[in-house]
């Protein structure tokens, strides 16, 4: 072998080992980093703990307050045991928001609470904003907030526990009910008694509206109405219920209410929550109150389909007021004069235009001019 093709040869083995070489330090080099720094990492993920995630510290984990003296400080824990787990069994509304269960706490107190949907407030700190506000309501047609209990995702809702139920199940529930451990039919309401309803929501709504910062309720409704022993209504149910600044509307994108109760103005897409909405609902249920006919439903008209609203202005328009009461209604202590301001008032608060609307206490002025 010549001396050249011996050079050549020489040159590549002397590269080869070169690289075998160095390539073997490298990997002995990083073997030796990984096993430095597995052992703290181990260590580390035993003792640190894991963080939080957003919103979730510890005052909105678990939170809770009593507005009523009568009450201690509430928990999860005595409100899951009151209820029996929030059994069906003890479900006496099914509200917007939530089911609403009767419950008896440690000291004896009989109470609502409502269990709140977990997308009936945005946050923790707007739910406890609402409750802290509606907490201060104090009139005897508003129905009074005695507190909440936050955990987690649920939100429970703390509230006087009235005897006679909802509005909604004297118009329209035939059922039987439970007093005093004995079976007994709802009997009608008599025209003095729904006067006497009808005259505590206007004066609970009339309270709402003329508050500094005024509190649009937007869900009007029988169901959200419920009677104490004597049949005094209190408004319920502020799931919906805004806030409003001077101008006395509230911007939102979103339409609110129940179908039936809500003003016309909605249809033309005017979302905004005014005192004059409050007022459309109002005068429907005026007239549900009266003629025990669901705001949802169509009526016969002439052989013709129309809406209550309808209905109603072309029955007074005809001085046909007195065929409004259907044959299951209790006609006892009805008088045309008195009958016929009645639909009068409630045809004003549900007129097309709502600036032609009365304000709630205009309402509550008019009402008590009626004599039973």
């Amino acid at each position: 072998m010549d001396s050249p093709t011996q050079a050549v040869l020489a040159a590549i083995v002397s590269f080869f080992v070169l690289t075998v070489f160095l390539a073997s330090v490298i990997l002995l080099c990083k073997q030796k980093k990984s096993s430095t720094h597995r052992p703290q990492t181990r260590s580390t993920a035993r003792t640190r703990p894991a963080p939080n995630p957003p919103e979730l510290n510890s005052i909105s984990v678990f939170d809770s307050a009593s507005f009523d003296r009568s009450l201690n400080q509430l928990s999860m824990v005595e409100l899951t045991v009151a209820t029996k787990n929030f059994s069906s069994d003890l479900i006496v509304g099914d509200g917007s928001f939530g089911l609403v269960y009767k419950a008896t706490l440690s000291n004896g107190d009989t109470v609502a609470i409502k269990k709140l949907d977990p997308d009936a407030f945005q946050g923790f700190r707007e739910f406890r904003a609402e409750m802290e506000t509606l907490s201060k309501l104090r009139h005897p047609n508003i129905v009074k907030i005695l507190g909440f209990c936050s955990a987690g995702d649920d939100r429970i809702l703390i509230y006087e526990f009235l005897q006679k139920g909802s509005l909604d199940q004297w118009l329209h529930d035939t059922s039987s009910r439970e007093e005093h451990g004995r079976l007994v039919c709802r009997s009608p309401l008599s025209w003095e008694t729904k006067i006497k309803i009808v005259k505590g929501i206007a004066n609970g709504l009339a309270y709402l509206h003329g508050l500094d910062t005024p509190i649009i309720h937007r869900d009007i409704k029988a169901s959200n109405v419920l009677l104490d022993s004597n049949f005094d209504a209190h408004i319920a149910d502020f799931g919906l219920a805004r806030r409003v600044k001077a101008a006395h509307t509230h911007v939102s994108t979103q339409v609110a209410g129940t179908m039936g109760y809500m003003p016309p103005e909605y249809r033309e897409g005017n979302t905004a929550a005014t005192v004059m909405a409050d007022c459309y609902s109002f005068g429907i249920l005026m007239i549900e109150i009266a003629t025990q006919r669901r705001p949802n439903w169509p009526v016969m008209l002439d052989g013709v389909e129309v809406g209550l609203v309808q209905w109603a202005r072309n029955m007074v328009a005809q001085n046909r007021e007195m065929e409004m009461f259907g044959a299951n209604i209790c006609k006892e202590g009805l008088v045309l004069e008195t009958v016929k301001e009645y639909f009068r008032i409630a045809n004003m608060c549900t007129n097309e235009a709502s600036r032609e609307r009365p304000a709630m206490s205009k309402v509550v002025e008019l009402l008590n001019g009626i004599s039973i």
